[in-house]
């Protein structure tokens, strides 16, 4: 397969959308330690619990899984129930509200999150063997940045 640049600043920035869905689907790389596709689907649920607790230590509900994810409510406790069955989420009661139930990382999936992003680390050096050090760099921050946007539009 040949690779093909974009013409025009245009046809580049239209190219964006559909490289971004095919990062997703590639993702599962043959690299080290490689991450199956069901704890790949996993892995969408654990993130938005492992970003809570390592940031503002708001609390995540079946709710939040939705939202974040942009799913049915249904869809989200399905995906939980299923993180749950492997082990890597626990349900607790909500120490704000003790009505409501909320959800947190097992050691398990703890363990699970770590090996992912070390698999994350080793796909990205392995799509990017042939690229300069600065472009991996600048690549990185400019993903960072893009990432934090999106979120700034999230919460609005």
């Amino acid at each position: 397969m040949t690779k093909h640049e974009p013409a025009t600043d245009e046809e580049l920035l239209d190219a964006v959308g559909p490289a971004f869905g095919k990062l997703r689907r590639s993702s599962l790389l043959e690299v080290e330690n490689p991450i199956s596709q069901k704890d790949l689907s996993r892995t969408l649920v654990l993130n938005i619990v492992l970003e809570a607790e390592q940031g503002d230590g708001r609390e995540i509900t079946v709710g939040a899984v939705a939202e974040y994810l942009a799913v049915d409510p249904s869809v989200a406790s399905r995906m939980v129930s299923d993180s749950i069955s492997a082990g890597y989420l626990v349900r607790a009661a909500s120490q704000q509200d003790g009505r409501r139930t909320i959800l947190h990382l097992s050691p398990e999936g703890r363990d699970m999150m770590d090996r992912f992003r070390r698999h994350q680390r080793a796909a990205f050096e392995y799509v990017t063997a042939d690229w300069s050090e600065r472009d991996r760099i600048d690549f990185a921050r400019l993903m960072l940045k893009y990432v934090d946007s999106q979120n700034a539009l999230r919460h609005r």
